[in-house]
């Protein structure tokens, strides 16, 4: 991990970041902190409906679908084809970017393969949700699910046809019928207009063509002339919709087999895979969370992480580390080492825990059950650690840190035998500790 902190990746390979929790882990700030280090950074999954936070420069930036590395002027940031992209969405980022004094043309490409959210999926995503009631999986009515329904069922719109108005304009005009018939017939909404949409779309093509490309080939360019790259996924493991706490998951894949499908990478090019996990536990939406805290402690650590969503605001359900859901993401994804992100948050604390296993039905397991109907079952067992009631925010090296802090990150390798690289110590960029 120590050639990531002082120099820049000169030989042709592919690293991961991904989340090891229900999202939100603090992976745009090792995103950002890396960036400088990597000549591409690609983000492989997801949409808008995540957030990646950035702290530099006194300044704190959202991003929700353009790479954290667009803030180094040295490097390139590719939207790769797993993405669904919001059009209205990454036109308000590039102006933010923008703005903020960053050159964003000729250092952002997007996969002429990725997938469009219309106006129509949004809707459909907020009518059903509503519709669910008591079982709603808690979206965030960005349209990602119906995006990636319409890729699988082969009736998406991709980047490409911006390209080629007459088949742009066929396929919405295909797809609104049939969408309209459901939002009307099933949703007794009244529709949306077709001709609206196909001249807001015909505009947009102008506006995006400089950035699109063949990403696939680029990426495997750069690696045939040596370039090092950074990927990126958008939610955590256990939101896989393969991997994940199914039905309360994402629509993608954020695991790390979902980085060579999401950009065209093949798996032999990809040499670290660095898991991202909080010092705690968050999850938002719907779904089984064991560790979760419903007392004054929850509340605690939620107020002091500023445990609200980036990108919808929602208040984000708190509790303990658990190292049972952690185990399973480190082998799903083959972590090789690990990023421990708001230690910070821990700092007030007069003891700490840890779930180390699970009982259920009188008996004790350490395999992580992903079926919701089990996971909500389990009672989590912890182990308890001193707190340090101290701040390690100006610790730069492992040895800085107060020796409860240290009893606490090694602990955690004992258990997970993966090294803990990379500590963040307060939200900064420079706020960092590597071990």
């Amino acid at each position: 991990m120590k050639e990531h902190a002082t120099t820049k990746q000169n030989t042709a390979s592919a690293t991961v970041i991904v989340g090891t929790q229900f999202g939100d882990e603090g992976k745009g700030k090792l995103v950002d902190f890396l960036s400088s280090r990597y000549d591409v950074v690609v983000r492989y999954q997801g949409g808008a409906n995540a957030g990646h936070t950035i702290c530099f420069d006194d300044k704190t930036v959202v991003l929700h679908l353009i790479p954290s590395g667009i803030f180094h002027e040295g490097c390139t940031c590719v939207i790769g084809n797993g993405v669904v992209i919001d059009p209205n969405a990454l036109l308000k980022e590039i102006r933010q970017v923008e703005e903020l004094g960053y050159d964003v043309r000729d250092r952002l490409y997007i996969s002429h393969n990725a997938h469009l959210i219309m106006p129509y999926h949004k809707l459909l995503d907020s009518l059903h949700e509503s519709a669910q009631n008591a079982k709603k999986i808690g979206t965030t009515g960005r349209g990602i699910g119906p995006s990636y329904e319409d890729k699988f069922a082969r009736r998406g719109i991709r980047v490409v046809d911006l390209l080629h108005p007459e088949l742009l304009e066929e396929k919405l005009r295909d797809n609104l019928e049939a969408k309209n018939k459901l939002i009307r017939n099933v949703y007794d909404n009244e529709g949306m207009d077709v001709e609206e949409m196909v001249r807001e779309y015909s505009e947009f093509d102008a506006i995006i063509n400089p950035y699109v490309k063949n990403t696939q080939l680029y990426l495997n360019r750069q690696l045939r002339e040596g370039k090092s790259i950074l990927l990126e996924g958008a939610q955590g493991c256990l939101l896989d919709v393969d991997h994940g706490t199914y039905p309360y998951v994402t629509s993608s894949n954020p695991t790390s087999g979902g980085a060579s499908t999401g950009s065209g990478i093949a798996p032999n090019h990809i040499r670290n895979v660095i898991g991202v996990c909080k010092a705690y536990m968050t999850r938002v939406g719907n779904g089984a969370f064991p560790t979760e805290l419903h007392d004054e402690t929850g509340e605690k650590l939620g107020k002091i992480g500023h445990e609200f969503g980036a990108t919808t605001g929602r208040r984000r359900r708190c509790g303990w580390l658990d190292l049972v859901a952690l185990r399973y993401s480190l082998i799903v994804n083959g972590v090789t080492e690990l990023a421990l992100t708001k230690l910070d948050v821990l700092d007030s604390f007069d003891e700490v825990k840890v779930c180390t296993s699970y009982m259920i039905d009188g008996r004790e397991i350490t395999d992580f059950p992903t079926d919701d109907q089990t996971l909500s079952r389990v009672t989590p067992v912890y182990t308890t650690l001193a707190g340090w009631k101290v701040s390690n925010a100006g610790a730069r090296t492992f040895d800085d840190m107060h020796p409860a802090t240290q009893a606490f990150v090694s602990f955690l390798e004992e258990q997970l035998d993966v090294p803990v690289t990379f500590i963040s110590v307060g939200p900064g960029r420079d706020e960092t500790v590597f071990k």
